[in-house]
């Protein structure tokens, strides 16, 4: 308790450096999750994604990220253990947000699309299992993130060659596809309407005290959906082309139909990635700021300073700027051939298994969901259409994500603890 008297304004200001690094690397890996398809799709340029996403994460981040969060993130700890001794907590907090960061960085720089989520779980485990007890882990929860990285990317694959598939054959394959494009595509947007709708009601409104009910978030959602469908056809309608035109010219013009979608997609993602991921780099920030202003005391919920936000958006907002390029290269260029078509049933994919994911309680990675959509997508059109070597290098990088960043967070607690004192 002395230590946090003594040095307790040191340690939030270590926090708040931390933190805005964590968040640094939230921005720089994670959010490629929204515009990485775009990119690829050639829907948008580097430059445009970048642009948007810095203005859709800081929003979703801002203005939904969360007026309470929980201190411990993901409740993969059991705080009661740290009653008598929070002063090891604050350290922990800080070395995994220090440990989550680094290893964020250092897969940034490789462009390898790990978990942020996975990531600071990991360090948490690291410091609370080998700096304090292995009883404060709840290690059922550390096994159901371990199922998830088989989950996830299948079921969000699955959907993905579902959508990609039902695309194929009702408009590219038929003899007018323009004319077919005009009929279906609202039917696509009434889905991706419905879907980003509930994902943004799901993962964003909660964080501003909007608790909408699971019936009301439906309707609003199918209200929401069926305006943009609306909107959707008068759109397409008024798009005049020449029917008489070879068919590749028509595959050119769908095409440009489901860019516009994609752009609406992407916007839609990147605010409902920012209202929740975070909380990856404010959850443990808000902790060591609770304990310390509290003097030693741990609460379960936490209201934030109003500092803490902001800063967490603009952390995200600076990693994508600087660094963010390498991982979008990678989801949008490097694991298979995207067309707007292709990226938009991707993104659709991914938006659907986390509204699956928030209604089943399964952990869930925003990037293992993309990914896997992105190969749903290359596996449509043959094992061939897909660069192994590049989908090799990235589950490779998602089953070294716990152990380093728990191996990391050890070193750095330890540095921590022999420094100020245990």
């Amino acid at each position: 308790m002395d230590i946090l008297l003594t040095h307790g304004s040191m340690l939030v200001i270590i926090a708040a450096l931390v933190g805005f690094f964590m968040a640094w690397g939230i921005g720089a890996n994670d959010v490629a999750n929204a515009m990485g398809t775009s990119v690829g799709s050639k829907a948008l340029t580097i430059k445009q994604a970048i642009i948007i996403a810095m203005i859709f994460e800081f929003a979703g981040a801002y203005l939904a990220g969360g007026e309470v969060t929980s201190t411990i993130r993901k409740g993969i700890i059991d705080p009661s253990y740290f009653t008598d001794i929070p002063h090891l907590l604050v350290y922990g907090m800080i070395s995994a947000l220090l440990a989550a960061a680094t290893w964020l960085l250092v897969a940034s720089a490789l462009g390898w699309p790990v978990s942020t989520t996975h990531s600071i779980v990991g360090a948490i485990i690291g410091f609370a299992a080998l700096g304090v007890s292995a009883d404060t882990v709840a290690w059922g929860k550390v096994g159901g993130i371990v199922g998830s990285w088989i989950v996830t990317p299948l079921l969000s694959g699955v959907i993905a060659f579902i959508i990609f598939n039902s695309a194929q054959k009702l408009i590219f394959d038929t003899d007018h596809p323009l004319r077919q494009a005009k009929r279906w595509v609202p039917l696509y947007m009434f889905l991706a309407g419905f879907v980003l709708s509930l994902v943004t009601i799901k993962k964003g409104l909660k964080h501003i005290g909007l608790d909408v009910g699971a019936v009301e978030g439906y309707v609003y959602a199918i209200a929401v959906a069926v305006v943009v469908a609306l909107i959707g056809k008068a759109f397409i309608a008024r798009l005049k082309f020449d029917e008489n035109a070879d068919k590749d010219s028509h595959y050119v013009n769908v095409e440009k139909v489901f860019a516009v979608l994609m752009v609406v997609t992407a916007c839609c993602m990147a605010f409902a990635h920012g209202s929740n991921d975070v909380a990856n780099a404010i959850g443990p920030l808000a902790a060591v700021v609770s304990i310390v202003g509290n003097e030693g005391q741990i609460v379960k919920k936490a209201a934030l300073e109003w500092w803490i936000l902001p800063l967490g958006g603009f952390g995200i907002v600076a990693g994508l700027a600087i660094f963010g390029h390498r991982v979008i290269a990678t989801i949008g260029k490097g694991i298979t051939h995207l067309t707007p078509s292709r990226g938009f049933a991707a993104e659709l994919a991914a938006a659907c298994t986390v509204v699956i994911a928030s209604g089943t309680g399964l952990p869930i990675s925003t990037t293992q969901t993309l990914v896997g959509a992105v190969l749903g997508v290359g596996m449509a059109r043959g094992i061939a259409a897909i660069n192994l070597g590049v989908v090799r290098n990235i589950v490779v990088s998602w089953v070294i994500t716990l152990p380093v960043g728990a191996g990391l967070s050890i070193i750095f607690f330890w540095i921590l603890s022999s420094t100020l004192g245990a």
